[in-house]
């Protein structure tokens, strides 16, 4: 059984998929960074890099496995590249998801051909339900990252990468459970050397950067993040030793700062990338890596849920300073309001909304409540307009 990753298996997986897996582009934008350059595996066949890994494991199958079937875990993305890599190669696939997982992947999954079986609670409540019924039904299990061909068949990004910015100083990737960054890692520091490998993980989830920290595979306590495809709350024994070989750092992200961060790729290259894609991005912009270096961020996916895209974009904008809400309290008499409003139309911020509450338990008979929201320039613009409001007599609540 094999329990290494090799060069030579990465080579060999990139031979093995190159009618099936896409050549992703690289992207730039002014807009984001002049070192920064953008591997899209949002553009990859299913919308992420895991046809890549998927494709790879279950090729190697022998005839008497194939004919158990497969059966994976997943939040969505490894999901469906199980699902068309086992329908291109005629194996029957199930694939255990988390109930919570997107609906978009969810259904995209099913589509490619596999059976669906959704199970309460997160990833790894969907994980030891594939291990079950692995055991009782006979099915082969393949792991989402915890495995030496799914790990193979992530590297060959790096491959790739080298090539297509054979100049590059460090490259970015999103971590969950470890298995691209372990196989993209490992190409790289079997190659060359001396480009850094940085991986990224939500701050919310951080079960790698903690497990690195203590020194072994640490199990941390569940929390919600926007970046569904890194909500692993305990790596992998073989992508850990992985990363604490080949990998030069781990780092984290807020929720704020993902979510700064699809905004920016979709003002920027006009890049749809899903939380976790967006995630080495978002280290980029905040200055959690070394940005004087040429650096090539994996936007490993694009499959977000476009009935949450509307409120992520609303925390990005936030987070940037683009949407700001204030609350004042004011006397309730003519021409109070329109006062507050010149203000905001003399220092250019557009009203987006605004609401006027009069019954109020905590204010005073002749007060009323107000709450603006404004489209407004950046930060500092937002700082001009807090201090003009209360200059000219409006106290904000709760700022």
């Amino acid at each position: 059984m094999q329990t290494s990753v090799t060069l030579e298996m990465i080579r060999e997986a990139r031979e093995a998929m190159k009618d099936l897996v896409e050549l992703t582009p690289i992207e730039t934008s002014a807009r984001l960074g002049r070192n920064l350059y953008i591997k899209s595996e949002n553009l990859q066949k299913t919308g992420s890099f895991k046809i890549r890994g998927a494709f790879n494991k279950i090729r190697t199958l022998s005839p008497e496995e194939a004919a158990h079937g497969v059966i994976a875990c997943s939040a969505g993305n490894h999901a469906q590249g199980v699902a068309l890599s086992a329908t291109r190669l005629g194996i029957r696939s199930v694939i255990c998801m988390p109930e919570g997982a997107p609906i978009l992947k969810v259904e995209a999954t099913r589509s490619y051909g596999a059976e669906v079986v959704l199970v309460p609670g997160i990833y790894d409540d969907a994980a030891r339900e594939a291990e079950r019924l692995s055991r009782e039904e006979g099915y082969i299990f393949a792991h989402p990252f915890n495995d030496p061909y799914v790990i193979a068949g992530q590297g060959t990004i790096a491959l790739e990468i080298l090539e297509q910015v054979p100049d590059a100083e460090q490259i970015v990737v999103p971590i969950g459970g470890g298995g691209l960054i372990s196989g993209i890692a490992a190409a790289v520091k079997l190659t060359r050397p001396e480009v850094k490998v940085i991986g990224v993980q939500a701050e919310a989830v951080p079960s790698m950067y903690i497990s690195c920290r203590t020194g072994a595979v640490t199990t941390i306590p569940d929390a919600p993040t926007i970046a569904d495809g890194i909500h692993v709350l305990t790596p992998g024994s073989l992508t850990f030793a992985m990363v604490q070989k080949y990998a030069d750092a781990v780092v984290t992200v807020t929720e704020d700062e993902i979510a700064a961060a699809i905004v920016a790729l979709l003002e920027g290259p006009k890049t749809l990338a899903e939380g976790a894609g967006a995630a080495p991005v978002a280290a980029y912009l905040f200055n959690k890596i070394d940005t004087d270096r040429k650096t090539v961020a994996v936007v490993s996916g694009g499959n977000v849920d476009i009935t949450t895209l509307s409120r992520i974009i609303t925390k990005g904008l936030q987070k940037t300073g683009r949407l700001v809400r204030f609350t004042t309290k004011l006397i309730d008499k003519a021409g109070n309001l329109a006062r507050l409003l010149q203000i905001v139309a003399d220092n250019g911020a557009n009203v987006l909304g605004i609401s006027h509450e009069r019954e109020d338990a905590k204010t005073e008979v002749n007060s009323c409540v107000v709450t603006i929201t404004l489209e407004t320039r950046d930060e500092a613009h937002v700082e001009q307009l807090r201090q003009e409001i209360i200059r000219k007599g409006f106290p904000l609540i709760g700022q």
